[in-house]
């Protein structure tokens, strides 16, 4: 019982998250007229996965008691690149899929070199390095343009029931557990269950993930332990930086192109850090964790998506006003951080939030 008390204690940023979202998203649901409908879980699963990848990024540099404010840019310079690369023949697609995440990866790297080697502090080390990744992007894509696969943009951007109806992979129809069942799930949510198990869950169960939380909870006391932490911080940003090249991957195979929007890799930032924060990450760092991240931006989205189904002339019609938005979603969003902050409030000594 007293195990189970600790677990909920360690996990309640997360448990407040998956709450939150669900309260949101079944309203959301329930206003929509097509709501439970394979066509919007699709178009919902599209217009998140980029932020979720950007909030994952965001928590690698958070738990190690730093911040990456160049995720955004990061995103937006592997979109732009994707969209010059991501076409041609298959060994071309596959070259250029590599490249752009590589590109994330490296970028990461330059962050995580400057700051364990050049001893700068994370904030203004990744906001330089924003700057520079947007200044690439934008010699990259000065407009908006480029053209990406159709065929993988397709793909990947459906439900695996459409891809049975191209494919014909049960030739006398599909029986009713895919119909019914696996066949709704759109393909993103496949791509995220893939990121988590291939590169979240083993980075956080590895030696160098372990050191990033012990760095996050006490960097002299990481030290005195054997935790080396230059490499620690420096996977930390280098992974952060390979899941935002993956977001940016994504945000053109969903729009087809690529676009170098200053305003939008800010916006994607700021949100990444709303997202951690909601998720029940410590911007102190040490303690959250990836999937509470992406359970962050998923409660950002949903508040977004409500506001799209509010009936003008309802009980709640005055939220359906677009100049009054974001109001109500700065409201909400205030809320829901005050609540997954309130246990720092609590607790007298710092110690008791890493226990």
């Amino acid at each position: 019982m007293k195990d189970l008390r600790l677990r909920l204690a360690q996990n309640g940023g997360l448990l407040l998250a998956i709450a939150l979202f669900a309260i949101l998203y079944i309203l959301y649901n329930s206003l929509h007229p097509k709501g439970w409908s394979v066509d919007v879980l699709v178009e919902n699963a599209n217009e998140s996965f980029a932020l979720i990848m950007v909030s994952m990024a965001q928590t690698l540099p958070v738990l190690t008691g730093g911040i990456d404010l160049s995720v955004g840019p990061m995103m937006t310079l592997a979109n732009c690149l994707a969209s010059v690369l991501v076409n041609g023949s298959p060994g071309q697609l596959v070259l250029g899929i590599v490249l752009v995440l590589a590109s994330g990866t490296l970028a990461g790297f330059v962050n995580g070199c400057i700051v364990v080697y050049g001893r700068i502090q994370p904030i203004i080390a990744t906001l330089a390095t924003g700057a520079v990744f947007v200044g690439i992007s934008l010699f990259l894509r000065p407009t908006p343009g480029g053209k990406i696969n159709e065929d993988l943009a397709w793909v990947t951007t459906n439900a695996l029931s459409e891809m049975d109806n191209t494919f014909h992979w049960f030739p006398d129809g599909a029986p009713g557990w895919f119909a019914n069942g696996i066949g709704r799930v759109p393909v993103p949510i496949l791509l995220i269950l893939l990121v988590i198990l291939v590169i979240w869950l083993p980075f956080r169960n590895s030696v160098t993930g372990r050191g990033c939380y012990a760095i996050g909870s006490s960097e002299g006391a990481a030290y005195m332990s054997g935790v080396r932490i230059g490499r620690s911080k420096l996977a930390a940003y280098t992974v952060g930086g390979l899941l935002a090249g993956i977001g940016g991957l994504y945000l053109a195979l969903q729009t087809g192109s690529g676009n170098a929007d200053i305003p939008q890799a800010g916006a994607y930032t700021l949100n990444s850090i709303a997202a951690v924060v909601v998720g029940g990450t410590s911007l102190f760092g040490g303690t959250g964790g990836a999937i509470g991240s992406l359970f962050g931006a998923l409660v950002l989205r949903a508040i977004a998506f409500c506001f799209r189904v509010f009936d003008s002339n309802g009980p709640l019609g005055f939220l359906s006003n677009p100049l009054l938005q974001p109001i109500f979603e700065g409201v909400i969003l205030l809320l829901a951080v005050s609540l997954g902050a309130a246990r720092v409030f609590r607790v007298k000594n710092r110690l008791t939030l890493f226990s």
